[in-house]
């Protein structure tokens, strides 16, 4: 019963009309929404997980591979 009374003012406290918000874009130093980070990283660490995944492959099907007929 508590919970849900908990639930309830939490629910009420919320306003419905938008927000300001403040301070702007916590990711950035005030310049607006951008990239964060490093996207060459990031796409160069998902090319080498790829290629990365291609050669384990391949390296289980070379060595799991049936010998004979």
């Amino acid at each position: 019963m508590v919970a849900w009374l908990a639930l309830a003012v939490a629910v009420l406290a919320a306003s419905p009309s938008p927000g300001a918000g403040t301070g702007g874009d916590p990711r950035s130093s005030g310049q607006g929404p951008g990239l964060v980070g490093d996207p060459a990283l990031a796409i160069l660490m998902v090319v080498a997980i790829g290629l990365g995944t291609v050669v384990a492959t391949l390296a289980y099907l070379r060595l799991t591979a049936r010998r004979g007929s």
